[in-house]
């Protein structure tokens, strides 16, 4: 046979597209031709897979090779081909046979010497091929990640011998088992280490409950950080489907070795406040996901908020709302998932203490506007909860011991319950209802319509901010296990708006 077809997986964000390798041995001189888009690793190859075939004892062929990567408007990129260019090598000079190909996928990067090298990304792979209801052949390195991907048929090798003695039947390959995963366990620090800020741990549960986005406002010292760091203990645990997407997105990181010791956990991201817009959302020459995108299912918190470029908060408007980010480059356009919770923290003015009755603000009112202004007021707009954290005073911080405290895993079964209620009634999150979902969910009495009509025009709050102080009422009611919204809701939903009244005084 001078024509054998090999099948691979190729890497595009989290998706891995199939790619058909074709090779056609043809009468000439020697030579290796490639098409189909390949960037510079995959020419590479060439020598790589050459040395390989030769270092496991097998001839290469001499004569006219041309290989196709289809589809050929998809680019290519990395060492991933070389197995499967290889395995079409063979298959098409007639020493392997080619009656297993059509039911496996191969993947993998070759050594020189024929080993079999772990490439990035093996889980998205092993998604698609078991959507396929194919066997996938990958190295033997990235078996544990791959596991990942239960009820899969995967084998691993270690050498391209190995393959090529399983295609002949002459012997087996091990299959990929599934990792035994570790329990769900929350290391964080735990919420009763918090003294005093009622009110703020109260903002918590709420966010959690219905995953909201969170500002936190006051003087240095109170505690934001310190809150914020508490969040991920009272989260509910991750799905099944949420810890996979989150899995791919660090496997194409290569942060996969961290990920599989916490499994399940959500993800909490804290990117210094120097950080670039591209650090954030993506991107570069071969886009990569960003801060947001490892963020996914988890938290995202900016600390020092103003701190931070304008231009580079704005970035985060889009994503706060569709839940994914695009990344267009003249090569290839990527979208990674990014739905992610908004965490933030900000001191009210330069100094740090407006508005704090012991210490003196040494900041004039156009100097509170400009750091306010550093945010911007569409992004403030996709804050749910802009909550204040006081200074707590040095007797209450001595008498309040942590044994007397709730602790995390005590807010963490009132967040459960409030998230199940909401699973069952809407099957997403209330930070997630769309405006028509708010109608159906979120529904007043005429009386509380009216209320809230006022509140809102009070405030000057924009459409967008009726919307989530809505979805805000609705998590409390869930919290108090409430069928209906009432008038104590909405007055807490709307006391979580600080930062308008920051900007009114």
């Amino acid at each position: 046979m001078s024509l054998a077809i090999v099948h691979t997986r190729a890497q595009v964000g989290i998706q891995a597209p199939l790619v058909t390798v074709e090779v056609h041995l043809s009468n000439g001189l020697p030579a290796m031709n490639m098409v189909g888009l390949p960037e510079t690793a995959v020419k590479e190859s060439k020598d790589r897979v050459r040395s390989a075939i030769l270092n496991s004892n097998f001839e290469f062929p001499a004569k006219k090779i041309t290989i196709n990567l289809a589809p050929a408007d998809l680019p290519k990129e990395g060492g991933r081909y070389d197995l499967a260019i290889a395995i079409g090598i063979l298959a098409a000079a007639g020493e392997i046979p080619d009656k297993l190909l059509q039911q496996h996928e191969f993947i993998g990067e070759l050594a020189l010497s024929g080993e079999l090298r772990p490439i990035r990304g093996i889980l998205s792979a092993a998604i698609q091929t078991q959507h396929a209801e194919k066997t996938l052949i990958l190295p033997r390195d990235n078996a544990e990640e791959a596991s990942l991907c239960q009820g899969a048929q995967q084998k691993s090798a270690s050498s391209l011998l190995e393959v090529c003695a399983y295609l002949c039947g002459q012997s087996s390959l091990e299959d990929v088992e599934n990792v035994e995963l570790p329990e769900f366990t929350a290391e964080h620090a735990n919420l009763n280490e918090v003294r005093g800020q009622a009110q703020a741990k109260r903002a918590l549960e709420i966010t959690a409950a219905g995953k909201h986005n969170l500002l936190f406002i006051g003087p240095p010292g109170t505690g934001k950080t310190m809150l914020a760091s508490r969040l991920p203990g009272i989260l509910p645990p991750m799905t099944e489907q949420e810890a996979l997407e989150s899995a791919a997105i660090h496997s194409i990181s290569q942060q996969q070795t961290v990920w599989l010791k916490q499994w399940k956990q959500r993800p909490f991201r804290s990117p210094h406040h120097t950080a670039s817009g591209i650090s954030l959302v993506g991107g570069g020459g071969k886009p990569k996901p960003g801060e947001i995108s490892l963020a996914h299912g988890g938290i995202l918190f900016l600390d020092e908020l103003p701190e931070f470029s304008r231009k580079v908060l704005d970035v985060l408007r889009e994503p706060l709302e569709s839940g994914e980010i695009c990344i267009a480059r003249a090569s290839q356009q990527v979208t990674y998932p990014a739905r992610f919770q908004l965490v933030a923290a900000m001191n009210p003015c330069p100094c740090g203490y407006y508005g704090d009755a012991s210490a003196k603000c040494t900041c004039t009112q156009d100097q509170v506007k400009r750091y306010q202004g550093q945010t911007s007021g569409p992004l403030l707009d996709r804050i749910d909860l802009q909550v204040e954290v006081p200074p707590i005073s040095i007797l209450e911080l001595q008498k309040t011991h942590s044994s007397s405290l709730e602790d995390s895993a005590t807010v963490q079964a009132r967040v459960l319950a409030a998230w199940q209620k909401q699973t069952q009634r809407q099957q997403c999150s209330n930070g997630q209802l769309s405006n028509a979902q708010v109608e159906v969910h979120c529904r007043l009495s005429e009386e509380n319509e009216n209320l809230l009509r006022l509140a809102i025009e009070k405030l000057d709050l924009s459409a967008r901010a009726y919307h989530r102080v809505l979805k805000i009422s609705r998590t409390i009611a869930d919290l108090d296990e409430s069928d209906d919204i009432q008038t104590g809701h909405i007055m807490e939903a709307l006391s979580y708006r600080k930062l308008e009244r920051y900007r009114q005084s």
